[in-house]
Formats: structure tokens, C-alpha cells, sequence
């Protein structure tokens, strides 16, 4: 007679309870959850370079940390922004503001849409520009459309490579602004550039 239930039994890929092969599936499974676990707290604890730094502490913490900014610029209130930015290939900037009196006002990160979005057309000019997002990674002009266009690459929401694009009229003013992916990490169109 065909029993069923042995059948089942013996289709399953589980070894049975208490064999060797059993304990080492068991420690497999307990392996790798301890490295899901461990991972997960490894990545709570990678804090970006714009979450470290406190409001109020010395400019000498973050250039102590960072390292010489790369970018500076006056701001209108006598304090200035430095900058490091992982352009050309990275899609971050860090920014910090510092006060007058050399302290931290806020560090962020400045490559983000909720930034660029605060760019205002028809008012912002190519310093306005420099001094929020700095050096563009790439720039041109378009002659027929008489725009100069400063390009930076971008993450967004941590997943889509983008490019976002400032486009300036022949007096610098802003008049319009313009995103689009990433030809860098589009494997179609990587050899093209």
C-alpha cells in the first residue's frame, strides 16, 4: 500500500530532528541571523558626516573631523559655509554654517531635492547657486536657448542616481531648474558618455 505521509516526509529537504545535519542547519540559521543583527547595528551606528556635529560647538571640530573644507563661502550674516563635496562621482555635499564667532550653526547635507527646492526662479542668481549647492560637477551653454546650465549629481531618497540641472540667463538669474537620471549609473547608456 502507498503511505502518503512517507512520501511528504521524505520530499522535505529538513533532516530530521536531533541528526547531525539538523544541528548544522540550526547553526546555520542561527549564523545568519546573528549577521542580519549585527549588520542592522552596524548601520544604526554609521552616522553621516552632517549628524555628528553639535549647534554651538568650534569650527575646529568638524574641520578637525572632515578635514579642510574644500569650498568656503561668505554669508551675509559675517558667518560662511564650508563645504565638502564628493562630486564628480559621489552624490553628497556636506555643508556646515558658521557663525561669525566660529561656531556651528548647522550641518547638513545639501544635495537633496528638499534643498533644491528651496531655489527660487527668477530670483536666485549663479552666487545664490554656488553658495548653497557648490562648484557644479558639470556645466555648459546652450546657444540657441542662451542658458548657461550648472549640472549636480544626486541621490534620491537613497535609491535613484539623478542629475539635477540649474539653468541661467545671460544676466546669471535662475530660469528654470530640470532633473534627470543619472547617465553614469544607467548601464544602457554608460557607454555613451
Amino acid at each position: 500500500m502507498f503511505n502518503r505521509h512517507a512520501v511528504t516526509a521524505a520530499s522535505t529537504d529538513t533532516p530530521a530532528a536531533g541528526t547531525p545535519a539538523a544541528r548544522v542547519q540550526a547553526a546555520s540559521r542561527l549564523r545568519r541571523a546573528a549577521l542580519v543583527c549585527l549588520s542592522a547595528l552596524a548601520l544604526a551606528g554609521c552616522a553621516q558626516p552632517w549628524q555628528q556635529f553639535q549647534t554651538g560647538a568650534d569650527e575646529s571640530t568638524i574641520v578637525a573631523r572632515l578635514g579642510p573644507p574644500r569650498e568656503s563661502y561668505d554669508l551675509p550674516n559675517g558667518g560662511k559655509r564650508l563645504m565638502w563635496p564628493t562630486q564628480p562621482m559621489g552624490e553628497t555635499t556636506t555643508a556646515a554654517d558658521i557663525d561669525a564667532s566660529g561656531k556651528i550653526v548647522n550641518v547638513r547635507q545639501v544635495l537633496q531635492p528638499n534643498e533644491f527646492y528651496r531655489a527660487e526662479i527668477g530670483k536666485w542668481t549663479k552666487s545664490d547657486v554656488l553658495v548653497n549647492f557648490g562648484r557644479p560637477v558639470e556645466t555648459a551653454y546652450f546657444p540657441l536657448m542662451k542658458r548657461q546650465v550648472w549640472t549636480y549629481r544626486y541621490q534620491e531618497d537613497n535609491v535613484w542616481y539623478m542629475m539635477y540641472s540649474f539653468y541661467f540667463d545671460d544676466q546669471g538669474i535662475l530660469r528654470t531648474t530640470q532633473k534627470t537620471p543619472d547617465p553614469l549609473h544607467d548601464p544602457d547608456r554608460r557607454g555613451l558618455f
